[in-house]
Formats: C-alpha cells, sequence, structure tokens
C-alpha cells in the first residue's frame, strides 16, 4: 500500500479524533444541535479512518492458496463499510437530532465556545485536507482533484478527501446554524444546520459508496494505463497488434492484465515464447502495477486462426 495513502489516513485519524473531543465539550456546555451534529460526524470520521487502516493492513498481506491474487480488494470492501456507516450513523442519525431541535428549539448558551471549537475545527480538517491534497499531488502530479476523485482507485486517498470535504462544509452549515440561532434568534437554525449536515453525509456517502462499488465489481484500468501497455506490446517488431486488453484492479496498486496479441506469423514456438517474456518486461516497466499479466496469441477478427495454436501465459 502506498506510503502516501497511510500518511493521509493517519493524519485525517490524528485530526478528528480531536475534534470530536472538543465538539462533545462544546456540546456539553452549549447545548447546540447542530454542535452535537458535528461531533457524531468527527467520531463517525474517526472511527473510519481506523476502519481504513485495518482494511489496508489486511490488504497488504500476501497471496495464499485461498487467494491467489492476493488480498488487495479486501480494502475495497472496509471503505464500502466505510461508507454505510457515513450514511446510516453519521447521516440518518444528524438528520434525526436536526428535526427533534428543529420541533423543540432550545437557545444555545456560551456561543462563544461554539465560535471558538469551529474555529479550531476548521484549522485541523484543513490541515488534514491539505496533507491528502499534497499526497494525492505528490503520487497524481497531473491529476486535477475532481477527477481524481472519480477515477481514483485508492480509497485511502479518495476516502479520506471526500470525508475532510464534507467535514470542512459541515463546519460551515454548523457556524451558519449557530449565526442564526444566536445573532439573529431564529432558534430553528440550529436544528436546520442539523439536517443540512446530515444530508450533506449522506450525499457523500452515496458517492463514496458508487465508487467503491465499482472497484468490488472489477473495474478497470484507467485508459492512460490501457493505452501505454498497447504502445509498449505493439513497439516490438514481433507483433503485428494488440487484438484485445482486458484489465482489473485487484487493489490500488495491483492490476490484472488479459492482452490477445497478433504475432508474426514467421514467428516458431520457441520464439512466441521468448517474445512473450520479453512483452512481459517491457509492459512491466511501464506499468509496475500490472502484478498478473496474461498473454496470448490471437487474430483481428476476420483473420483465419492458426490449427492448433494455444493460449501463451505469462504470469508476474
Amino acid at each position: 500500500m502506498a506510503s502516501e495513502s497511510k500518511t493521509a489516513v493517519l493524519a485525517a485519524f490524528a485530526g478528528n479524533l480531536a475534534i470530536a473531543v472538543a465538539k462533545f465539550v462544546a456540546f456539553g456546555f452549549t447545548g447546540s444541535s447542530a454542535m452535537l451534529t458535528e461531533a457524531v460526524h468527527s467520531v463517525v470520521d474517526t472511527g473510519n479512518q481506523l476502519l481504513l487502516m485495518h482494511g489496508m493492513r489486511r490488504a497488504a498481506r500476501p497471496p495464499d492458496e485461498n487467494h491467489p491474487f492476493g488480498h488487495g480488494m479486501e480494502l475495497y470492501f472496509w471503505t464500502f463499510v466505510v461508507a454505510l456507516l457515513m450514511f446510516s450513523v453519521g447521516g440518518a442519525a444528524s438528520i434525526w437530532e436536526g428535526a427533534q431541535h428543529i420541533l423543540k428549539p432550545e437557545p444555545i448558551g456560551r456561543a462563544w465556545i461554539n465560535w471558538l471549537v469551529l474555529g479550531l475545527s476548521g484549522l485541523f480538517e484543513g490541515a488534514s485536507f491539505a496533507i491528502a491534497i499534497r499526497q494525492q499531488r505528490k503520487r497524481f502530479p497531473h491529476a486535477r482533484l475532481i477527477p481524481f476523485l472519480k477515477h481514483s482507485k485508492d480509497p485511502g486517498l479518495f476516502a479520506v478527501l471526500f470525508e475532510d470535504s464534507a467535514a470542512l462544509v459541515g463546519i460551515l452549515l454548523a457556524g451558519l446554524g449557530v449565526a442564526g440561532s444566536t445573532l439573529f434568534g431564529v432558534r430553528e437554525a440550529d436544528g436546520i444546520a442539523s439536517v443540512a449536515i446530515g444530508v450533506l453525509l449522506i450525499v457523500v456517502a452515496i458517492l463514496m459508496a458508487n465508487e467503491t462499488r465499482s472497484l468490488l465489481t472489477g473495474e478497470a484500468a484507467t485508459p492512460q494505463v490501457i493505452e501505454a501497455v498497447r504502445r509498449a506490446i505493439e513497439a516490438d517488431p514481433r507483433v503485428v497488434c494488440v487484438v484485445e486488453i482486458l484489465s482489473m484492479h485487484l487493489g490500488p496498486e495491483e492490476i490484472m492484465l488479459g492482452v490477445t496479441i497478433d504475432f508474426d506469423d514467421e514467428l516458431k514456438g520457441h520464439e512466441v515464447e521468448t517474445a512473450s517474456q520479453d512483452l512481459s518486461d517491457a509492459v512491466h516497466r511501464v506499468e509496475p502495477r500490472a502484478t498478473r499479466l496474461f498473454l496470448r496469441p490471437g487474430r483481428r477478427q476476420g483473420q483465419p486462426t492458426l490449427a492448433g495454436s494455444a493460449p501463451v501465459l505469462e504470469g508476474a
């Protein structure tokens, strides 16, 4: 597992733990519904980081008899669990808490404590978000944030970015709720902010669950990876063309590739074997994450297939 992901998750865990304690203390002094919702939000985020670290540890285990392709996809499972917790414990509970305070609004006492804690929370969350962004830039220097979140194969990074983004927006919503209740006399504003935070968490949970669902069901490598592999193979003079490339992520840093190649008809059997090994090495040079590579000879559609031809498999 990439060290960038671990750094982002550890930073998020430390920040969320400190923020959760501060928010619960603030709720105890002020009774703010939005502050309680934010405290629950931070507790959920802290638990999420623990689950992600647990998933990273299990995903790093080597292949065994029952899992010959390794355990990399287990991280996707634990990320899906994180999304479910964010939806149920974070989102649904926040909406329920907010609805109760809308129906029975109560005044907020010692509002300055809320402002202090929200300010500190913003600094902590901002620092965690900045670390996650820095790790994302370090690992993918040319990737923009929104496309990265949409196409990333690494839950350790995209989950933290999703959560920190939601946390920063949640702090803003909580601040608006406190301001509406204390500065403008709208007692329901605190509860409305809680409901808004709950809706935000549910939206983020759905986005995370959808991205993880795609990875769990066998998401392909990016078009850039496929094109790089195709160019590396077709650069070999013994190759007429690449007929097909099938791919699937076995984990953030593991890709399985199945490549059908139209070899030069003049090649003999042992020459095809040599070419397959050379092509395997070429693919690993351009894409080190290709931990499982299967090559087989084939024909473009419409071309006759040589009788008795058999697949050539090159595992890596």
